[in-house]
């Protein structure tokens, strides 16, 4: 899927903060919803005390006190009346749940026996009358009396509870209250705590996956650089114990390929050792033969397996090289070549020059490029090397005229012994050989060898390295 991001450190982010977003907006609507059950609880019995407390004070008093005392006590959000009046009363379940509870409370505080009811109706704005600039509080006729300090002109109060009280002389008190409305408000305070909770979890599990993740980028490093040298340094096998087992099987393996390499190249420098006993026999015994036919196809074939001797040699030298790598003076090393190719009779051109000498091992890049144009002047009769240098890369071309390669062997020819020419000839197939150490050496010091075929024939090698 597109969606499923490739890395592993996208990967763990994405799943550390899906279950944080799900697990923090469950928390959030729990919270929520309690919250504003607890809140709605408590403020309807703070209200009802406060209103059982007024008509404990209110009821043994006489009409003229009462109402006088009542004056002073009526102020938002707590409004007294001595009549009822007309109100529409939400009939929503979860306001006659509402009005049922403070009913309840109410008369708890009140005792039983006494007349009451309460309803839950929407809070006009303050004021609701056209034109005033300030909100006011209602007298207990119905009057507006005075400011209600804090409530802004206008502003809609929510829902207001509204409980009708009979006393004992048969007075009808009406108490209007209004929870405040920061307790029906959605809770912006904890959407700021989770807020802060979630960015400091997503920056931990940021630093945290960081710090999981970096020893598997260390890890991919080293495997690649291993197919570029071999003898790299070993990895640090501290930290976490899957990561130091996995460093250390990583070490274990480079040390088994190291010595599987060294052990393959002193079998074959044995091998040459030894076959050069008989081969110097056989030359001698061919100088003891009449037939100068048969001498001269003796010596031939003496020769061509001195050869393959040789450059299998060179090929195992150019996979495990123990040269040390140093700076390399490209310009005096192709200007050696062509002084070399010239000297046997073939017309090899340079064109541009290296900005800067080139770390890297002299001999190995010497036998690459050497192999390069011993196959252009071979089979092109005449060598172009053209030099390009940047700040990250350095590029050489080896392009000839000569009859190229079919595509579909373009890959092919790096294989080990593999030739397109199928006779056994010096002078034609070679010993397949060539390509193989040219681009064992190119992938050794990190870079690249590609053969492509040129417009109007001829084919071009691009030896590419990076510039460390």
């Amino acid at each position: 899927m597109r969606l499923v991001p490739r890395s592993l450190f996208s990967r763990l982010v994405l799943v550390l903060m899906a279950g944080l977003l799900v697990a923090q907006l469950l928390s959030l609507a729990i919270h929520a919803h309690e919250r504003g059950r607890i809140l709605a609880q408590a403020t309807g019995m703070q209200s009802a005390q406060r209103i059982a407390d007024i008509v404990n004070v209110l009821e043994p008093l006489a009409p003229a006190e009462r109402r006088r005392l009542a004056t002073v006590l009526s102020a938002p959000p707590l409004l007294i009346r001595f009549e009822a009046r007309p109100a529409a009363a939400l009939d929503d379940a979860e306001s006659r749940t509402r009005a049922a509870f403070f009913e309840s409370v109410l008369r708890r505080y009140l005792g039983e026996g006494r007349p009451l009811s309460v309803i839950v109706t929407a809070a006009p704005p303050w004021p609701p009358a056209a034109g005033m600039h300030r909100p006011e509080r209602r007298g207990m006729h119905g009057g507006w009396m005075g400011a209600v300090p804090g409530v802004p002109a206008g502003t809609h109060a929510g829902m207001s509870f509204v409980a009708t009280v009979g006393l004992r002389d048969d007075t009808t008190l009406v108490f209007d209250t209004t929870p405040p409305q920061e307790t029906l408000n959605w809770p912006y305070r904890v959407l700021g705590s989770l807020a802060i909770l979630v960015l400091g979890v997503i920056a931990l599990s940021l630093l945290a996956v960081r710090w999981i993740t970096r020893p598997l980028d260390t890890l991919a490093d080293a495997a690649e650089k291993l197919g570029t040298n071999i003898h790299r340094p070993a990895l640090d096998e501290r930290g976490p114990r899957e990561v130091a087992r996995a460093a250390r099987a990583f070490n274990t393996m480079q040390a088994k390929l190291i010595g599987y390499l060294g052990e393959r190249t002193r079998i074959l420098a044995a091998m040459s050792h030894d076959l050069k006993t008989p081969i110097t026999r056989l030359r001698l015994r061919a100088e003891l033969l009449q037939d100068g036919e048969l001498k001269s196809k003796f010596e031939s074939d003496l020769a061509e397996m001195e050869a393959m001797v040789s450059r299998t040699l060179d090929f195992m030298r150019g996979v495990d090289s123990e040269e040390p790598i140093r700076p390399v003076d490209v310009d005096a090393l192709v200007q050696s070549l062509q002084r070399d190719l010239e000297e046997t009779g073939h017309a090899v051109t340079v064109e541009g020059c290296a900005r800067a000498p080139y770390a890297g091992r002299p001999q190995a890049l010497k036998r690459c490029l050497a192999n390069l144009l011993d196959n252009a002047v071979k089979y092109g009769g005449a060598a172009h090397l053209t030099v390009e240098d940047g700040e990250e890369r350095l590029q050489v071309r080896v392009s000839d005229r000569g009859p190229g390669i079919p595509a579909a062997a373009l890959e092919r020819v790096f294989a080990p012994f593999y030739r397109l020419e199928e006779s056994r000839s010096r002078d034609t197939g070679g010993t397949g050989l060539g390509l193989s150490i040219a681009r064992s050496i190119a992938e050794s010091h990190g870079g690249t060898l590609i053969l492509s075929n040129r417009a109007g024939g001829g084919l071009e090698a691009l030896l590419d390295l990076p510039r460390r």
